[in-house]
């Protein structure tokens, strides 16, 4: 399992721990995630993810996981975040017509 944030694209980074000396050697910088159960409102169901602890405030500040959804790029979403994408979008246009 990859450690990537399934809705974010938030992935590990490399760096240098720098000594007191000067010294520098190769680190990884991991981000924080968290296996999290996240509700849809269109799909009245819940959907298990593993997301940065960033990406679960930005759901949280933009009103839910089916508004983050919708305003999020394909090109960042994880190949399960994007079915569920879709099944909402699905949903959605269902409702309006």
């Amino acid at each position: 399992m990859a450690r990537r944030c399934e809705l974010t694209g938030k992935a590990v980074q490399s760096g240098n721990n720098v000594s007191h000396a000067n010294n520098k050697t190769r680190r990884r910088f991991l981000p924080n995630l968290c296996n999290v159960t996240l509700l849809s409102d269109a799909l009245g169901s819940s959907i298990k993810l593993r997301v940065s602890a960033h990406a679960l405030r930005s759901v949280e500040h933009r009103g839910g996981l089916d508004k983050f959804l919708m305003k999020a790029r394909d090109g960042e979403l994880s190949s399960r975040a994007l079915t569920v994408k879709r099944q909402v979008k699905k949903k959605l246009t269902e409702a309006q017509a």
